[in-house]
């Protein structure tokens, strides 16, 4: 399991994923779609590449709003898989 980043990591890898905010131990990012099958579209999107990465965020659904939120639990902070996942995400939509 990778190790939790330095504050200098965090601030590299933050100008590589732009659109995410960057709150203590986590990154988070929201995204709006037209409607909820959208959403939902990208939520299961999202899913898949959770899954393949093994590395799970929190999301909260509220009808057209997904709001992303990427941290190593376990580690108790960023890793670089928050923000290969991150990337990963921002391919879905940019």
């Amino acid at each position: 399991m990778p190790s939790t980043l330095a504050h200098d990591c965090v601030q590299s890898w933050m100008k590589k994923v732009p659109e995410w905010e960057h709150k203590e131990n986590q990154i988070e990012r929201i995204f709006e779609f037209d409607d909820y099958m959208s959403g939902m579209d990208f939520v299961n999107a999202v899913a898949e590449i959770a899954e393949d990465a093994n590395h799970h965020p929190d999301m909260n659904i509220s009808y057209a709003r997904v709001a992303i939120l990427l941290t190593t639990h376990d580690k108790g902070g960023l890793t670089e898989s928050d923000f290969e996942v991150a990337t990963r995400i921002d391919s879905l939509v940019d």
